[in-house]
Formats: C-alpha cells, structure tokens, sequence
C-alpha cells in the first residue's frame, strides 16, 4: 500500500523540507495505519521540537518490499491529538517520547508515561501534569499492578550487581511465573540528540560515536550517508569497501561477545571463555584498520580517514581465518550440548505476530521470521553491489535468537573475505561541501543490533534544524518485557542477554 499523500525517497536521498507532504491530521493517522496493516513499519515519529509554533509531526514509514521509505507530515493544533498506538501498537514509545519533549496528550494511549524522566523541551507545556517547578526524577512513576492473593511484585535495579549499565525492571510474580514486566529506564539520558541541532560542529561526530558505543561504526555510517545526501557527495568505492568491512567486525565483535555471553548465563564455560577473548580478536581487527577497537575516527563525511595497505591488509585476512576458525569450534559446542539447548529452547519465546506489531528489528524480529534486513531491503554504500543474505529463523526464543548471530557470524565473515579478496584500488575520501539549506534526508543501516535510523532537517542556513536518531534498542525493549510472560522469573538474565539492548542508545 502507497500512504496517501506520503511522498517515497530512497534511503540516502535529500529532498526539500517543503516537498514533505503536509498531510491533515486525520487522514495522516489514517494513512499510518493502512501502511502497517500492509506490512509496513514506522522507522520514525518525530516533532520537529526546533520549529516555531505551530508544530509539525513527521513520520517515516519503512516499505522493505519496494526499497523505499515514505515521508510524511501533519500540523499539531493545539496539545491535544488523538493516539494511534491502539491500533498501531509499534508507535507506543514513539507517541510518549513526543509527549514527554513536547507537552502533547495523546488521548487515549493505554501507557502514557515517561521515557526519560527530562523536562519538557518547551518551557510551560508538560503531558505529565507536574506541579510547576517540580524536577522530574528518573525512574519514578506509577508502575502497572497485579492484585490478587499470593501474588508478589520483584523490583531489580537501576543498580545492578554485573558491570552493566542501569536500568530498572518490575516484576509482577506468582511464585516464579512472571505475569508481567515493566521496564524503566532514562538513567542514561544525556540529551545526545538534542546537541546535535545547529551543527555540524567539533563536537558532532564525537556524539554520534558515542550514542551507543558498543555501534560505533554503525551510528557514524548513518550520520555520514545523511551528510553525503545533504551536500550531494559520494564516498569513493574504496572508502565504501571499508566502511562495509568496518561494520561487519562491528557485528562479529558483539555477535561473538554475546554467544559467549548467553553460554555463561547457562553456566557453559567452555564456550563463555572461548567467546570472551575471540571478542576482542575482532576488536583488534577493527584496531588495525584504523587504531580504536571501537572504529573511532574510522569514518568520516567523504570517505575514511585510514587507508589499508596490501602488508595489513594479507595480516587482516589471516587474523580473521584464525578468530572465525576458533569461533567455529566454540559455537559447536554449544549447539551440540543438550544441556545448553534445553536451557535455550522453549524461553522467552516471541510470536511472530507480536514481534510484527511492536515493530521490533535485527536479530530480535529475524529471530521470529521476520525476513527484513536493511542491507537486504534498503541498500547503501558496498551494500548496493553485493548481498549479505537475511538470516532468519521461526521460533522466537532464546535459542533462535542465539542462533541467528551464529548464521550472520559466518555471513559477516564470508563478506568480509569477499572485500579483502577483491580490494579495489581509488581514493578512500573525496571533498565534502556544505550541506543543502531546508532539506530532509533519512539514512538506514542495519548495524548489529538492527535497524539503526538518522533523520537530519537542515535550516535556511543549511545546519542542522532538527536531527533524530533511532537507535534498534528503541524498537525492542518491549519486545524482551513481553519475552517475559508467562516465563520463569529465573530465566530474566537469559532472555535480557539474548535480545543485549542498548540503554544510553535508547536514553538519546
């Protein structure tokens, strides 16, 4: 189905803030509706929070099958609008985001509470009714209850006992079945996406690697494709190459890290110790590309700033044989302990149908069969010359989930030998201008935990007016908190290490 009104651009493209239809508000509603009930999916919902009165809502829905993306937008009148998540489940955190910034009630949302715990970014307007002057405090709220005999309530966190970072979980328990779990967060909130508005800057690209920095590759790809729509250049085919490259030891860096991490969940040490120093194999692979285990200061606006020379780039290809060798022997390991696979089939389980309704993305939706991959369905860079095939399977759980970074492991790995194979020669950076005045532009990349989305607005002056960053936590938190139903309550750290979200991506 073609949205009425919404207008289609390809991942990468820049076109003119005033081409963005201005839809009414009823039928823009309507519109969002007709495209998910088609198998479609909302990529983003914003409000344009720089504008002047009255605002603007924008939306961009994600059309895998035909490659492309569809823009629309609508006039706030007033503080007041009607709520889609009834019937459009997947935009329920997207809506309370756009009241907690905004001061906008969407009447009738069933979960209208905060995300981030900030005040409102418009002086006066609040959907949460403080009393005037009162500062939010992270983590307090109403949470949901069960009430009934025997039926008891488990809070965990913000603090935790593992070196990760904070956020809070409460669970509503009959013994150990879980009826429900309510995830807070917001502790990590840092205010990233907001400072990013009047540049670029000095500061910009350091904010974007670190929106997430377990994705560093990830977040500064899709911020140098917006840029490069913005102001019409293209990296060189070189540059591209390593780009491509960059990102996919990005995925078998986390993908390794997490199979030795679920291993240790179930107590399986051989795979856990394995997992643990293979992790940073790929991480020093990273490191010689460019000096940072992370990718920092790899890519750039134009290109990359490091090059590979033929020395590295023979030493890249044995390292890389070597790690996926060793991580082969540890991944059948686990696949052929029937302790482990006990432990991993049949928990958490997410059926497809939920999994479609939330919009969730990367391994957490394939893990359900859901076939989308944004290399696969919205290619850019190296990805628009050669296909990484979408690794999926069907039942959801613990194990599917596991199983599907094992799949996308030796995908990345067979990719990256194919680069390095094939490594052509050219530049690795071109010249980058300034960025187009009043235009909009959305860039995807599937990093490793899924669908990672930047929308970038420009003023009249060509800066940023408005930037939003999805990162693929904010998709899938509520997808673990539904893993947990009717789970044991034992099996928490399980299914939170087997979906490994993000909480200062998500807290942006």
């Amino acid at each position: 189905m073609n949205p009425q009104g919404f207008i289609g651009v390809r991942a990468g493209q820049a076109i003119p803030r005033a081409k963005v239809p201005l839809i009414p508000g009823e039928q823009f509603r309507g519109n969002i509706e007709g495209a998910l009930a088609s198998g479609q999916r909302v990529a983003a919902l914003f409000a344009d929070v720089a504008a002047a009165a009255p605002m603007e809502l924008f939306a961009v829905l994600a059309d895998g099958a035909r490659a492309l993306l569809r823009v629309g937008r609508m006039t706030l009148d007033g503080d007041r609008v009607p709520s889609l998540t009834p019937t459009c489940p997947q935009v329920h955190l997207f809506e309370r985001e756009i009241a907690e910034q905004c001061g906008i009630v969407f009447e009738g949302h069933p979960w209208m509470k905060p995300v981030r715990f900030h005040a409102s970014y418009r002086r006066g307007h609040d959907a949460w009714s403080r009393k005037a002057g009162e500062t939010p405090v992270v983590g307090v709220m109403d949470f949901y209850r069960v009430e009934g005999d025997e039926i008891h309530e488990v809070a965990v966190g913000p603090v935790h006992a593992g070196i990760i970072e904070p956020g809070h979980f409460r669970f509503q328990c009959h013994g150990e079945q879980v009826f429900h779990l309510e995830i807070s967060l917001g502790y990590q909130h840092r205010g990233a996406e907001r400072t990013l508005t009047g540049g670029p800057n000095k500061r910009t690209m350091h904010t974007i690697e670190t929106m997430a920095g377990d994705t560093t590759i990830g977040h500064a790809l899709a911020y140098c494709q917006a840029v490069e729509a913005l102001n019409g250049t293209a990296a060189p085919i070189r540059a591209e190459v390593l780009r491509g490259i960059a990102l996919e030891l990005e995925r078998l860096a986390n993908h390794t890290g997490d199979l030795g991490a679920l291993a240790n969940d179930v107590g399986f040490l051989p795979t856990a110790s394995y997992c643990g120093r293979l992790r940073g194999d790929f991480l020093n692979l990273t490191a010689l590309l460019c000096g940072s285990r992370f990718g920092r200061g790899l890519v750039r606006p134009g290109g990359v700033r490091f090059d590979l020379d033929e020395e590295r780039r023979k030493e890249c290809l044995e390292r890389l044989e070597a790690a996926y060798s060793d991580v082969e022997n540890a991944a059948n390991l686990l696949w052929n302990s029937a302790s482990v696979q006990a432990r991993f089939e049949n928990t958490g389980a997410v059926e497809t149908q939920v999994a479609r309704d939330l919009g969730l993305v990367g391994p957490a939706a394939r893990a359900c069969g859901i076939d989308t991959d944004v290399r696969h369905d919205f290619p850019t860079g190296i990805f628009r010359f050669t296909q990484v095939p979408v690794s999926t399977w069907t039942t959801g759980d613990v194990f599917a989930r596991a199983y599907v970074r094992w799949l996308e492991i030796q995908r990345s790995v067979a990719f990256i030998r194919e680069q390095l194979a094939g490594f052509p020669d050219g530049p690795t950076s071109t010249d980058v201008g300034p960025m187009k005045p009043e235009h909009l532009t959305v860039s995807l990349v599937e990093g490793w935990r899924g669908e990672i989305c930047h929308v970038a607005l420009t003023d009249a002056r060509g800066r940023f007016a408005r930037y939003k960053v999805i990162d693929p936590s904010f998709h899938n938190w509520m997808g673990l908190a539904l893993a947990l139903r009717d789970q044991q309550i034992s099996d928490f750290p399980l299914c939170n290490k087997s979906f490994n979200l993000s909480y200062c991506g998500h807290d942006l």
